[in-house]
């Protein structure tokens, strides 16, 4: 399958739809909480197993874009959608199959393995076209796109809750939720698939600089810099951080105000968890372009320590006051969203636009091993701490302080970011010209 090229006059403004399409599917991912309370009821499942499938598909996106990468930039946007919109409704065909047999290792075999590798290829399918279409705002750029990922369970959250309550919550309407979910997202996914174009040449708009401008690094070269590791540890710890809460977020509040005299009904829980995915795609367009104005070192530097910060009132002061709850739970999920959007852009600027959607498929294995920290966590604390006779808040307390300590990790990391040694560049086409000529003529 050819990538398909623009024609004269191609606006590429019609290239972010494409990639929202696809982004705003897959971001259910997200809302997988909504599900985790029916299949422990209905499968008598633990808060740990229940997250399994989340887990396996972080950890399949991860690895599917890792090793799928260099594939993308090879056969180009359309066929890596195709890939992602087969796998990703194919995984919920085979959960929903599961839920109606009960048999639980095929929802995490669907869900998490196969829908995760489309989740994968999927998530990087648009990136490096969206980045050679706006070479002058790539913050920007990949934010719109990106953005469809956090902002996907805004729309399944309460979709999801909605089919639960028609359908039920035991095993069979789990099955058909799945089925639906399946079926809509395929066609949805389509339309990106159709709309996707690649930009004629190295100007792909008229108003834009050249998109291979400056150094730049093979997605070989650049694992084989300390920068791409940098990277790597600054968004494994911010993914951590915040998966620990997105992951566990309708129990999370649930559980902090169960005590108090305003507790948190399931549909309330439900409407956070949609909030939350409100405040990841807010973050994902508006704090990666605010990185186009003050630099993406900068920018990570609000994540990682103002995150740090937010962490440590919600485990301080978060179960006496759900509004300081909420607002901090908004502004770390912010951070969270806005650090995913951000990380194209950053990996842009040092090693250029050659093959970043190659580096940037290796450098989310962080997001696979994030996936498994910190639903792992947050989960196994709890577990302990409620086997321990602890309830309510204190189910969480620990964890929160080993999520403040990994975004300190991650601040230091993010200092340590320097610019790509010349040695790691690879010959920019003009200058291979040039030599050429110039062998050329002292051979004459």
């Amino acid at each position: 399958m050819s990538p398909p090229v623009a024609p004269p006059g191609w606006s590429r403004w019609l290239v972010p739809p494409a990639a929202l399409s696809v982004h705003l599917s897959i971001g259910q991912a997200y809302a997988w909480s909504v599900f985790k309370p029916p299949l422990e009821s209905a499968l008598g499942l633990s808060g740990t197993q229940s997250a399994l499938p989340f887990q396996l598909g972080i950890v399949m996106l991860g690895l599917s874009a890792a090793f799928g990468g260099t594939l993308v930039e090879r056969n180009g946007p359309r066929w890596a959608m195709t890939v992602a919109l087969v796998c990703f409704s194919s995984g919920f065909l085979l959960a929903a199959l599961g839920a109606a047999t009960e048999q639980y290792w095929l929802i995490v075999f669907g869900y998490g393995f196969v829908g995760g590798i489309g989740l994968g290829i999927g998530y990087i399918s648009p990136v490096s076209t969206l980045i050679k279409w706006f070479p002058d705002r790539p913050g920007m750029a990949t934010g719109i796109a990106i953005m469809g990922f956090g902002g996907g369970a805004l729309i399944a959250s309460p979709w999801s809750a909605q089919m639960l309550e028609s359908f039920g919550s035991d095993s069979s309407g789990i099955a058909l939720a799945f089925l639906v979910h399946g079926l809509s997202y395929a066609v949805f996914m389509t339309l990106g698939v159709l709309l996707v174009r690649v930009p004629r040449g190295e100007k792909p708009a008229p108003d834009g600089p050249s998109a291979l401008t400056g150094p730049q690094v093979s997605a070989r070269g650049a694992v084989r810099t300390p920068q791409f590791w940098c990277l790597w540890v600054v968004l494994c710890m911010n993914v951590t951080a915040g998966i620990g809460i997105l992951e566990k977020a309708a129990p999370m509040i649930t559980d902090f105000f169960a005590g108090t005299s305003t507790p948190v009904s399931v549909s309330a829980a439900a409407g956070f968890v949609a909030l939350l995915s409100a405040a990841n795609m807010a973050g994902r367009i508006g704090w990666s372009s605010t990185s186009d104005l003050i630099g993406r070192k900068n920018i990570y530097r609000v994540y990682l320590g103002v995150g740090a910060v937010m962490y440590a009132l919600i485990a301080l002061f978060g179960d006496s006051s759900k509004p300081l709850f909420i607002l901090s739970a908004l502004v770390i999920l912010s951070f969270y969203g806005g650090g995913f959007a951000t990380i194209p852009a950053y990996l842009k600027d040092l090693f250029g636009t050659y093959q970043v959607g190659a580096i940037h498929g290796r450098l989310l294995t962080a997001w696979s091993t994030a996936g498994v920290l910190g639903p792992l966590i947050v989960n196994w604390i709890a577990d302990r701490q409620e086997e321990a006779g602890k309830h309510g808040a204190s189910l969480y307390g620990l964890s929160f302080v080993i999520m403040i300590g990994l975004l300190v990790v991650g601040f230091v990391a993010n200092e340590l970011v320097r610019p790509v040694h010349a040695r790691h560049h690879i010959p920019a086409p003009r200058e291979e010209a040039v030599d050429v000529q110039r062998q050329q003529s002292e051979s004459a």
